[in-house]
Formats: structure tokens, sequence, C-alpha cells
């Protein structure tokens, strides 16, 4: 794709086969004008859980961007689920009210909406990312995981979760969810992955359990299902729920991508319609067990949960550009692809790509105000 700083976009190539990435594709009742999604990203910018206008303004240019599904961050369903104290939560009414903006701004400009619910267990209470990203000081809040080891070396312990306390998340969970109803969104997913809570309890690198929560791969599963399970019920029929994983915790280390394909099982049968498929989170040896990082890095997992467990999936991870996202689809191995800070480069990434890919037809997804001035502006400069 050409770079942002060099936005110009091409005319004179016109694409009579519309691309891949760019054909509707349904997930129950819900109709997505294309393929392109923005991932869920913590801005670590509420009050108290509450968004305000930063968050309108973010996430509404995606939708004027042309994406077709545009996720909401990661939004905790209590307090004490929040990684950071500027992380955005669904527990209580004012809350819905502000989120309830979002979505109708995204719907009048032709995206979806997503909304991706987490608690952070272990790796909560902890600063946001540019004041250093370790535990809280002052204004720390106890966390919660499946087992008393702490995240990292200078991490406080947590508290290890017992089984009335498990039934009590799983019911925030399922509130969340219908105050994520309340608000208008169209798609819920679940975060069970980067060591959040639901994935500590999937990994045997965070999950020391002895009883029905903890052990045998079944047992470790068990919660998040649960939880999936709770969502899937109180989750309006007609609208999917998807679930981010970690596919592995890393190379030949702690959680698998065999693990990651009967867990998607699983889910599938529960009635969970796409698989997010990201991967890492939990403490590892960096210098030898975290997967290479290079572009598409984490497509091959997609591509095996997608084929071993006959389930819609969604590649996220370094995808840039149209053709490689295209490629992506065209050569089954996703059915969505996901972008985040390419996005925040270029909020009209979609809108871009498509006329990168299909030439003059690709105009028809900018927003009309932008369209008229755009196309000016590339007939004078074809002139010169």
């Amino acid at each position: 794709m050409m770079s942002e700083n060099n936005p110009t976009l091409r005319l004179e190539v016109d694409n009579p086969i519309q691309p891949l990435l760019f054909q509707p594709i349904t997930f129950r009742g819900l109709a997505l004008r294309n393929r392109v999604v923005v991932s869920p990203m913590a801005m670590y910018s509420a009050n108290e859980g509450q968004i305000g206008d930063f968050h309108l303004v973010h996430l509404g240019r995606f939708a004027l961007g042309g994406a077709g599904l545009v996720f909401m961050e990661a939004t905790a369903v209590n307090a004490a689920g929040r990684i950071t104290s500027g992380c955005a939560g669904l527990w209580d009414g004012p809350q819905v009210d502000a989120l309830r903006r979002i979505t109708s701004f995204l719907h009048a400009h032709g995206a979806a909406a997503g909304i991706q619910l987490v608690h952070s267990g272990f790796k909560g209470s902890s600063q946001k990312p540019w004041e250093g990203g370790g535990p809280l000081a002052k204004g720390a809040w106890q966390t919660v995981s499946p087992s008393e080891e702490p995240f990292d070396n200078g991490w406080p312990a947590p508290h290890a979760l017992d089984e009335e306390e498990i039934q009590l998340l799983i019911e925030d969970f399922r509130t969340a969810a219908q105050r994520a109803a309340w608000a208008g969104f169209d798609v819920i997913e679940l975060h069970c992955a980067h060591g959040y809570l639901l994935h500590a309890f999937l990994s045997p690198l965070s999950n020391r359990r002895t009883d029905q929560y903890g052990g045998s791969l079944e047992n470790r599963m068990r919660f998040p299902l649960e939880v999936a399970q709770a969502i899937r019920e109180v989750w309006p029929k007609d609208q999917p729920v998807f679930v981010r994983i970690s596919a592995v915790d890393g190379v030949n280390i702690g959680w698998s991508i065999e693990d990651s394909v009967t867990f998607a099982q699983k889910l599938k049968v529960i009635g969970i319609d796409a698989i997010d498929c990201s991967s890492g989170g939990l403490r590892i040896d960096r210098s030898r067990q975290v997967p290479a990082r290079s572009p598409g890095f984490q497509v091959p997992y997609a591509a095996r949960i997608r084929r071993d467990a006959d389930i819609p999936v969604i590649a996220v991870g370094l995808i840039r550009d149209a053709n490689q996202a295209e490629t992506i689809l065209t050569e089954g191995h996703a059915d969505l692809v996901a972008l985040a800070r390419e996005m925040l480069f270029n909020p009209n990434w979609a809108a871009q790509a498509a006329v990168e890919l299909m030439g003059h037809s690709g105009w028809e997804l900018w927003p009309q105000q932008f369209r008229y001035w755009l196309q000016r502006r590339t007939r004078q400069l074809a002139k010169n």
C-alpha cells in the first residue's frame, strides 16, 4: 500500500473484479460491508471507566475511513478488571450512555460496532504505558488470578479466586454483555488472550490450581467456556460473539496451537462465531521463546484453527498493506483481517485500499464529503 507520507490515490486503473477484502460477509444476522476490522486498541484515556469525546473521535474516524467493523477497546466488566486507571468499563449505566454515542456514530457511517470485554487478572492495577507500565504504587487495587503467582518479578501477588468468586465473575461478564446490547453494539469479542484473566486460566504457565478449574486442559478451559456460554445466552441470537485468543504462549512452551484448536472446537459448539488469533502475553524467556515478529507472523495460527476447528477466523498482527490483506483472504487463511497500529497511522486505510485494489469503483467507500475533494486533487495532480 502507498505510504502514509504519500497518500495520493491512483485512479488510472479500474479492476472489474471485486477483491475479497471488499466483499460483504455475514455473521448470523450481521452483514459487514467488507472484511476490514479495526482491532481493539487500549487508549488508557477513560475516567473511572467512563469514556468521552476522545473515544468518539478516535473510533469514529475509522468508520469514515471505510472499515467494516470497528472495535471499542478492551472494556472491563468490573472496576477491578481494568488494566489501568484509564481503562474503559461497562459496569454501570452512565458508561452505557457514553458508549451509545459511539455505536450510533459508527452505524450512521456504515460500520458495525464491536466491543471487547475483558478482566485484566494479574496484569491489572498497572501504570499507563507511557508512565512505565509497571504495577501501580499509588491508588493500586487487589488483582486476581487463577493462582497466587504474580505476573512478573516485582509485581504484587494476586488473590487466587475461589469457586464462588469465579461464579460472581461469570455474572459480571453476563451483565456487561447485556449492557453492551443496550449500548447498541453489534458484536462482542471475549478477551481470552495476552495474559489477562481468562488466558491466565487457560495457560499451564499461570494456572497452578488443583480443583475443577486447573490441571488438565479440560479443567483449564472450564472458566473461559463458562463465560463464553453466559455471554452467548444473553447476547441477541441474531448477533455474533467472537473470542480473541493467544493461539500460543510462545515457542514450544505453555498453551499450544493444538490446545487452541481444541478450545476453538468447544467454543464453536457453544455458538461462538469467530476466533481472533493473536499470541503471547505471559511472562516467558523473550530471548528464545517469543514467536518471531514479521509481517503476518500470526496468520499461520489463524489458518490452522480455521482448517482444523472449522470455524471462521480473524487474522491479526503486522498486516500492513492491501495486497497482503487480500492474499490472506484469497489463500483461505482467514475470513477477516484486523489492523491496529496501521489504522492509527492511516485511519483511511480501508478506503485507500479500496481505491488501490479496485480503481475508480473503490471511491464508493469514501464519504461523499471526502470523495469530492480527493478526486479533484487527484485529477489536478494527474494533469501536472
